[in-house]
């Protein structure tokens, strides 16, 4: 236990029955897809749950005179969360891959590893997006495939998105909270770690099934080859844009953008929000610049994003007590070890969404930081804690379909292109507790 005996802030005293609409809109996230899928699929449906948790909840922080923090979650944390998400959502769109090469294990494992790098580059929802039409295109004469689309969304859909903040949402959520853009690096023998047996047992995996693969099968295999070719090539410029933006235009390399009350500086509105200015005119150039076809191809919609803006904007609301709560009585919940906060987060963000996990349990960390337990080292907290709660967040994301929002996105166009996906709890037993859990808890004896 990291031991240092501070006067902690003054903090609201917020009762844990204001978490109640946080708890139902995380329950309504994990279950409603499950018993009312065709309903919960509607938009219109998801924003009805999400302002009838959120209304009541702002009402009553403004009743506690706590609307600063409500201000500041919407405006600082859910414009910023939502604005980077649509900036990769749209131009990761604009760049599609088509072909059709030999479906050999080296192939395959290939591109997972090309994906599980560009997943920090280009988000894990952009990597998984891009790759796995040309992944189930290159793998469409053989009929032994589902295990590719579980290994793929395990590497290209989580763990490879842990080196930036780009990567997974949790992680942009602990740079809002002042994790430097660089800090992540630090994360690269994890990352390569788990990427390296990943990609070892996907080959070792993927060989068996190859050798068990019908000859007429690999036949129409090596018969039927397209080259690989890209299009939408002008949208690279644009990621790199986005890239630079997180990484450039905050208040750490133009401190102008930080108001300071001390010396009476407000910070113009316009400069406050310049990172989100420059991102929604790199949406605006890729919307303008790629050809309609290639979108058509990508079969690229707005829903998606749509989804995520309405379903986050219930669950950033409705955080807001909850976090206070951690804040004020972190102390209390026993939390000191890293690797608690590695399992503890991995286990919620394993079934409710991984993001606001990772900001629940910074909230505890900085509750224990305010209470004189632990030194605040980095984003506020203890760096060895950031780093759990960055790792346990991001991996066990891949845990179930639900863990992280490409999961079942790729699940749908696998199943859609004819790959008979295991169930809920089939993805479970027969992979992630298998396969995943053992590598989870071995980074945890070898890391924290």
């Amino acid at each position: 236990m990291l031991l240092l005996n501070v006067t902690a802030p003054s903090l609201p005293d917020v009762p844990l029955w204001a978490s109640i609409p946080f708890a139902i809109m995380l329950l309504s996230i994990a279950v409603l897809p499950l018993i009312v899928e065709s309903w919960w699929e509607r938009n219109r449906h998801k924003l009805i749950v999400a302002l009838a948790l959120a209304i009541p909840t702002a009402i009553y922080l403004i009743n506690e005179g706590l609307i600063h923090n409500l201000e500041h979650q919407i405006m600082y944390d859910y414009v910023p969360f939502i604005i980077l998400l649509a900036s990769l959502f749209v131009i990761t769109g604009g760049i599609h891959l088509s072909g059709d090469i030999k479906a050999k294990p080296i192939i395959n494992t290939l591109f997972i590893g090309i994906g599980y790098f560009l997943a920090s580059i280009m988000g894990t929802t952009g990597a998984a997006m891009l790759l796995i039409r040309p992944v189930i295109s290159t793998n469409q004469q053989r009929s032994h495939k589902a295990h590719t689309i579980l290994f793929f969304i395990a590497a290209v859909a989580n763990c490879g998105g842990l080196l930036t903040p780009l990567g997974d949402p949790p992680l942009f959520l602990l740079f809002l909270r002042g994790a430097p853009f660089t800090w992540f690096l630090h994360l690269l023998p994890e990352w390569a770690f788990v990427g390296a047996i990943l990609l070892i047992v996907y080959y070792l995996v993927d060989s068996y099934y190859y050798k068990k693969e019908d000859w007429v099968n690999l036949s129409a295999d090596t018969r039927e080859v397209e080259p690989i070719r890209i299009t939408g090539k002008i949208n690279f410029l644009f990621l790199l844009g986005v890239i630079l933006s997180v990484a450039f235009v905050n208040d750490g390399f133009i401190p102008a953008m930080k108001s300071n009350p001390e010396i009476g500086y407000e910070a113009p509105m316009w400069l406050k929000f310049l990172r989100e200015i420059i991102l929604l005119l790199l949406i605006s150039l890729s919307l303008y610049s790629t050809q309609k076809k290639v979108r058509e191809q990508n079969k690229f919609s707005w829903r998606p994003i749509i989804e995520v803006a309405v379903v986050f904007l219930g669950i950033f609301i409705t955080m807001v007590p909850t976090m206070l709560y951690l804040a004020k009585n972190a102390a209390s919940f026993g939390f000191s070890e890293p690797w608690q906060f590695y399992y503890a987060a991995g286990s919620l963000s394993s079934f409710l969404d991984n993001a606001p996990t990772a900001v629940a349990f910074h909230g505890v960390a900085v509750g224990l930081v305010n209470g004189g337990q632990v030194i605040a080292e980095i984003a506020g907290i203890p760096e060895i804690l950031l780093k759990a709660i960055a790792m346990g967040s991001v991996f066990f994301g891949a845990m179930t379909y639900i863990g992280n929002g490409p999961n079942f996105m790729v699940k749908a166009i696998a199943e859609e292109s004819g790959i008979k996906m295991p169930s809920f709890f089939g993805y479970m037993f027969k992979f992630s507790l298998i396969v995943l859990l053992p590598i989870y808890i071995l980074v945890q004896l070898l890391f924290l």
